[in-house]
């Protein structure tokens, strides 16, 4: 039954504005363009093939990955609905080599936005959950047309993170510096409705995602805390973990969030050219912020990740990140040595539980 008190999006971004007497209410505009435009992405992703968004295009991105359809789109929907609102100085996409030029003529504002417009988009035809991913920056000179230099700001400048995640509800998940609050969209009455107000991760967790298939390109850390906790109960942690893998950066964050976990997607050795898979501006940043708001952490694997200062736009790095505990004893791994116990058995030696060949 539809409950008349709860707070819309609108409601809660009045209320956080009232802690800054200074505000002038671009950044509320702001916040709510983006909520307008993943109504609209989510729309496209629940028609799926009857509205035919699915299938790839002819096409790469910048990253040189073959672009969806639905990816595209998504990107023409976040540019549609924010672009005109005189609240920018300039926005750069994941789908976008260089920064995306804003109207001429039209006025430029104080913020920067750093979007993926559609994380995940290879689950699309498959309909496993997909979502948009955003971050908001001060324009060092607001007013004026942005710089891509003036995007290579570290996480921790960040004014605010958010993303959405289209399943069976999309929910829109955004911190503003003062906590994490959930929203789940009612497409009946197309609002946003607070329904999670406080998110936190749990400290401790015993279920962790990683892609297993690049097992035999991990560094020795990596491998040591996978194979404790396949190791069970018979192991070094002395307790049974599972494993989970998506292949949806929002989906695994959002999972997490629900009900705590750890998230590792490393450097490894791969492709050396990649010092990791997961973009920094507008993925590791933003779902960084919004981990460490919930009370979690988000980490390279060696230090925090919202202190990496960017060098370019679109740079990679590894990404280890959710409950606080298990993203510390990761960290801890890469500072020491790999145990070398003669008497441990081979299983649970240093090697890996996964073949090398």
């Amino acid at each position: 039954m539809f409950d008349i008190e709860r707070t819309t999006l609108t409601e809660y971004l009045i209320a956080q504005r009232r802690r800054h007497p200074g505000a002038t209410g671009e950044f509320n505009a702001l916040i709510l363009q983006l909520a307008q435009a993943c109504k609209a992405i989510s729309r496209a992703v629940a028609h799926g093939a009857l509205g035919g968004v699915l299938g790839s295009l002819d096409s790469e991105n910048v990253q040189g990955e073959t672009q969806k359809t639905l990816d595209v789109l998504a990107d023409r929907i976040f540019l549609r609905a924010t672009h005109w609102g005189g609240e920018l100085a300039g926005m750069v996409s994941e789908e976008n080599d260089a920064p995306i030029a804003l109207p001429p003529g039209g006025a430029r504002g104080k913020y920067l936005l750093v979007f993926d417009p559609l994380d995940g988009s290879s689950n699309i035809d498959v309909n496993v959950a997909v979502g948009s991913i955003f971050s908001i920056l001060r324009a060092p000179l607001p007013g004026t047309d942005a710089q891509p230099e003036d995007f290579l700001q570290p996480g921790t400048e960040q004014v605010a993170a958010g993303y959405a995640i289209y399943g069976p509800s999309t929910m829109l998940v955004l911190t503003v510096g003062n906590g994490v609050a959930g929203f789940t969209f009612d497409p009946i009455l197309g609002e946003f409705f607070l329904t999670h107000p406080e998110l936190r991760i749990p400290e401790r967790t015993r279920e962790f995602a990683i892609n297993a298939s690049n097992a035999r390109f991990w560094e020795p850390p990596v491998r040591r805390y996978v194979d404790e906790c396949l190791a069970g109960r018979s192991g070094p942690r002395d307790a049974d973990f599972n494993m989970r893998w998506i292949a949806s950066l929002v989906a695994e964050t959002h999972r997490i969030l629900m009900r705590g976990g750890v998230f590792l997607y490393p450097r490894d050795r791969k492709d050396p050219a990649k010092p990791g898979r997961l973009r920094l501006l507008y993925e590791c940043n933003p779902i960084g912020m919004i981990v460490e708001q919930a009370g979690g952490r988000a980490s390279t694997g060696e230090r925090p990740v919202l202190e990496v200062q960017p060098e370019r736009l679109h740079q990679r790095i590894g990404f280890v990140f959710g409950s606080r505990e298990e993203v510390a004893r990761i960290e801890r791994y890469h500072r020491e040595p790999a145990p070398s116990d003669p008497g441990e058995p081979p299983l649970f030696h240093t090697r890996s539980l996964f073949r090398q060949n």
